[in-house]
């Protein structure tokens, strides 16, 4: 038993999920590990539900999935059976999650020539946790006492009431109602016992079928959950994706099985808020954060672009409803400013200082890159109607850089938390200790990131572009904002070094160069912010094996002081990352380097079945046949996911061309993955692909 409590492990878990519900399990149907459970929105509502056949559970021997919402478990009954080597019964248990719903289809086959009889027995053990409780390891009832010197969060009241067919049971604004249907068989049914609730605390709930399996034959059993949320602030996402039905064949099959998974989890990832239900997104990641953030739904978005600018559309208007209109300390909130995160209340941590609010915006790159995202869905067709009705929120948005992210008036967009207990750092690297020297000493704020001065260039180039395009005024200022933002960039971020010039990570408050070298240099790429001259350094430095790990981009380079493999932001490899720094090569002509990190993903991704995680180890590839999971990591997680498409974009060299109504494609280089075909894919206003 650990002597205090710990954040669960993700690594060795099954998830089955839609939006905004999700069911963890081990490989075997199991829930046994603390991870473990049945989820809607930010409320664990069962921590556990265990099976019995004949008083035992089965030998697990295989699961597949049928997409993100569907697993089956296979198990055998050899306790039940003759005990040879030719198992003769079997249970196959098929788990659907849909938003609000669990079910489970308990099927026991027998190639036996008799009948035979036994009990089903289905425990359930209701929860009611809330997520952070959870994340925080303190929602486990049977090691309270061990943690005493903890400061535990009460442990929810839950009440219980029969209902037909099941029992109801409730704890604040969340109930659940578990159904127990009968059992069938191939030639007679069997009905259920009367399911029952036992007085623990939390109470327990149980129901029993006696069966009968008859000679080669089958019987059938049913049960689910329904769930209903009062107070969350998410909700499912109304009809079918836009990605519905594309599919991708490659020469090298990992890229299309890869771009596959990663469709069907992002499917399972849509969902949209209570307050705008028609404003469809896709929820950061399963399961800590499974709702709107600013940051993460962007890029998301951005990478899906080649499949259709709905999801980009529906993204920016609901952000634009929740843009900043007044100067709040306590929620980082300003004028023009694209909000970080959504919860549906204060978000804290057990034993930490940190507490957010339900609505908070400490992020100091989601409005620059909104208006990217703006700007790129203007290129790849969005309709001339949805980018006008934005304008208002980007000039706005625009504003913001210039008058609230630069909070010194050095020229430069930083951030800084003032109020103690929000994001010390507040750019995608977000733990506390991402932006650290080469000697491991932490930087000062206010900090500012070389990435987020890259997303400010190209949004100021991006958002002139479209004030000059609906014709509104602004345009030649923003433009001579980003020639004196590259002015100064230059001036100021790069460090010479034996090894060759590079950009610092960031600023510190004394406006120094902070030297150590990060993969947020690849951000740099392709948003025009740099030279030829300068990308070219940049490029070299990316596939060095400093940072190239053959599994992907690391986060931190080896000959830092804080380097370290399973480091959150500081030497793991992140995906989306990695992807963004490809799309930069690609789009600067660094087709090689693009190649080598691609095959790192690639590999990565065979490592995962191809279900990308949130970040992964930073080990080498030249020393480990297999990536090492980061045992935490969100997975799925709408950025990794998305990130296979960005990829496949690369490849093909996919770039709008929206005069013509076309898609011009420019593959990358002969040999990367092969010959790649795309099937399925709704091009909008009639583009063609044009190769």
């Amino acid at each position: 038993m650990s002597p205090h409590p710990v954040q669960p492990l993700l690594h060795d878990s099954l998830i089955v999920l839609a939006a905004p519900s999700q069911a963890w399990s081990g490989a075997d149907g199991g829930t046994s590990l603390p991870i473990h459970g049945l989820y809607h929105a930010d409320t664990r509502i069962l921590a556990d539900w265990n099976l019995l056949v004949g008083g035992a559970t089965g030998e697990a021997i295989s699961f597949s999935q049928n997409g993100a919402g569907e697993a089956t478990f296979t198990s055998l009954l050899r306790h039940l059976d003759d005990r040879s080597a030719d198992p003769r019964l079997r249970l196959d248990l098929t788990r659907t999650v849909s938003p609000g719903r669990l079910s489970e289809r308990i099927t026991i086959s027998s190639g036996l020539d008799a009948a035979f009889a036994t009990t089903l027995a289905l425990h359930l053990q209701p929860d009611f946790s809330d997520m952070q409780t959870v994340k925080a390891g303190l929602a486990d009832p049977h090691k309270r006492h061990a943690w005493a010197a903890t400061e535990l969060p009460e442990p929810p009241v839950i009440s219980v009431e029969r209902v037909a067919g099941g029992i109801r049971l409730a704890a604040s604004s969340v109930t659940a109602t578990a159904r127990f249907g009968e059992a069938t068989t191939t030639v007679a049914s069997a009905g259920t016992s009367d399911p029952t609730a036992a007085p623990d605390s939390p109470p327990a709930v149980s129901a029993e079928w006696s069966v009968e399996v008859p000679a080669h034959g089958s019987v059938t059993v049913e049960w689910s959950v329904d769930v209903a949320h009062e107070a969350t602030v998410v909700q499912a996402a109304a009809g079918l994706p836009e990605w519905a039905g594309v599919s991708v064949q490659s020469g090298d099959a990992r890229l299309g099985r890869w771009v596959q998974r990663a469709l069907d989890d992002l499917s399972g990832l849509r969902m949209a808020t209570t307050q705008s239900p028609d404003r469809a997104f896709l929820a950061a990641g399963a399961p800590w954060f499974f709702t709107l953030f600013g940051r993460d739904s962007i890029w998301a978005a951005r990478f899906m672009l080649p499949l259709g600018t709905g999801l980009a559309a529906s993204t920016l208007r609901l952000l634009a409803e929740l843009q900043g209109t007044v100067s709040d300390t306590e929620t980082a909130e300003q004028p023009g400013k694209i909000m970080h995160e959504l919860r549906p209340d204060v978000f804290s941590m057990p034993g930490e200082e940190l507490s957010l609010p339900p609505l908070y915006y400490g992020t100091v790159d989601a409005t620059p890159l909104w208006i990217c995202l703006l700007s790129d869905a203007y290129r790849w067709g969005m309709a001339d109607a949805e980018v006008e009705a934005l304008l208002p929120n980007l000039e706005a948005a625009l504003g913001w850089m210039r008058d609230f992210g630069d909070s010194d008036g050095d020229g430069f967009l930083e951030y800084v938390d003032i109020t103690g207990h929000g994001l010390a750092n507040q750019g995608w690297k977000d733990s506390g200790d991402s932006i650290q020297w080469r000697d491991g000493t932490l930087a000062d704020g206010p900090i500012a990131l070389c990435e987020v001065q890259a997303y400010a260039y190209q949004a100021a180039i991006g958002g002139a572009a479209l004030l000059e395009a609906f014709g509104r005024p602004g345009a030649t200022e923003w433009r001579a904002w980003a020639a004196g933002l590259k002015t100064r960039f230059r001036e100021s971020f790069w460090i010479d070094s034996p090894d060759g010039r590079y950009p610092a990570v960031a600023l510190d408050a004394s406006k120094r160069p902070v030297d150590t070298v990060t993969s947020n240099i690849g951000h740099l790429l392709g948003t025009g912010l740099l030279s030829h001259e300068e990308s070219a350094l940049v490029a070299a430095r990316l596939v060095s094996p400093e940072l190239n790990s053959g599994f992907g981009l690391r986060t931190m380079s080896t000959d830092s002081t804080g380097y370290w493999p399973l480091s959150y932001h500081g030497g793991s490899v992140w995906t989306h990352d990695t992807a963004i720094a490809i799309a930069g090569l690609g789009w600067e002509g660094f087709g090689a380097e693009a190649g080598t990190l691609i095959e790192g993903l690639l590999a990565a991704a065979e490592s995962f079945d191809y279900r990308m995680p949130e970040l992964h180890s930073g080990d080498s590839a030249g020393r480990l046949a297999t990536a090492v999971p980061y045992p935490a990591a969100c997975r799925p997680q709408a950025w990794s996911a998305a990130a296979a498409v960005s990829v496949l974009g690369t490849v093909l060299g996919l770039e709008p061309d929206r005069a013509n109504g076309a898609t011009v494609s420019t593959p990358l280089s002969p040999g990367v993955v092969g010959d790649v075909v795309v099937h399925g894919l709704r091009r909008p206003h009639g583009a063609a692909f044009l190769g």
